[in-house]
């Protein structure tokens, strides 16, 4: 991936508000450029390979199946994608699987300029 080129991000998340704000957000920046977003994990992995994402953002508690499942089929099926977990919350289930995967768990609070920071850095993240 060259320096030059935006992170392409895949954009997991079930609220369509807070997905579209998200989007919105990711948008103005010249170093990610959101090549899409999908409300289900089980979409996830398809939607990456197609797409060509480097980052997935997932958000840990989905409708279909929950974040960690979701992770592990975009690692399947799209193996040089990072991820990156999003919540709303961190319980134990969250951080257990960003230790185990070793990709980043961000709070949604925590605000845009946070994410980014995450989503810029997972492409060089040694994931386990």
């Amino acid at each position: 991936m060259s320096a030059e080129r935006p992170v392409r991000v895949l954009l997991v998340e079930d609220n369509e508000v807070y997905r579209d704000a998200l989007a919105f957000l990711l948008a103005r920046r010249d170093d990610v450029q959101l090549v899409g977003a999908v409300s289900t994990g089980g979409d996830a992995a398809a939607a990456c390979d197609e797409l060509e994402a480097d980052v997935v953002v997932i958000d840990y508690r989905l409708p279909d199946v929950n974040g960690d499942e979701a992770a592990k089929a975009v690692r399947v099926r799209c193996p040089a994608a990072s991820v990156v977990f999003l919540s709303a919350s961190v319980g134990e289930d969250e951080q257990a699987a960003a230790r185990g995967s070793g990709w980043d768990l961000v709070l949604k609070s925590d605000g845009v300029d946070v994410l980014v920071d995450a989503i810029l850095i997972a492409p060089r993240r040694i994931r386990a």
